[in-house]
């Protein structure tokens, strides 16, 4: 359910349960953060889905049983944060929950237009996964952390770049290629300068 392919230095991550809306087991949330942890040799990490939802965030189930507490969405995040590489969030569609957490350690999201997003933790009782919050003030302040935390808001794809939530919005099939132009200069980049460049960026 969660695919890898590898093309030189760019690696693809896709999440493979369209059926399920790419809901996250604990299997899944594992495995990924293997592969961020893993992506020492990638120059670019891309995550995305299939079909027409990014990831509507905890499989049912599972966050029955535990799974909306469990720490190993904060190892996931926490291994997309720190990546050497530079980790793109490619959103084929809506974003929810606890799928937040692994978008927002990435260094840039774009999303197609028909998107929307929601973290409806008020709404479920539980609390957000602790660096949620952090990062999420980080990109688009306090107050719009707010109305979504805590207001419950689905916000649209529109409003997420006015935001500063996402930093491009793209049609589906020009996904591939804005991902391309890109990541062109860091795949052409030497390692050090990269890594030399990310950290400057994120002080």
């Amino acid at each position: 359910m969660i695919d890898l392919q590898k093309d030189g230095g760019q690696w693809t991550v896709t999440i493979r349960r369209p059926n399920k809306a790419n809901s996250l087991t604990k299997a899944m949330l594992e495995q990924l953060a293997d592969i961020a942890q893993g992506a020492v040799d990638a120059k670019v990490l891309v995550i995305t889905g299939e079909g027409r939802v990014f990831s509507a965030g905890a499989d049912l189930d599972e966050a029955r049983a535990g799974l909306a507490t469990d720490p190993v969405w904060e190892r996931l995040s926490g291994a997309v944060a720190a990546a050497p590489c530079l980790t793109i969030a490619a959103l084929n569609g809506t974003l929810a929950g606890g799928a937040f957490g692994m978008v927002l350690a990435c260094d840039l999201r774009i999303a197609v237009p028909e998107a929307k997003f929601f973290y409806p933790v008020m709404k479920l009782g539980f609390l957000p996964q602790p660096s949620d919050p952090a990062r999420m003030r980080a990109l688009i302040g306090p107050a719009r952390t707010k109305l979504l935390l805590m207001g419950g808001q689905k916000i649209t794809a529109d409003q997420a770049l006015e935001f500063g939530l996402v930093d491009r919005l793209v049609s589906g099939d020009k996904m591939a290629g804005t991902i391309g132009d890109l990541a062109a200069d860091v795949l052409g980049a030497k390692p050090e300068i990269l890594g030399g460049i990310k950290a400057m960026c994120n002080g």
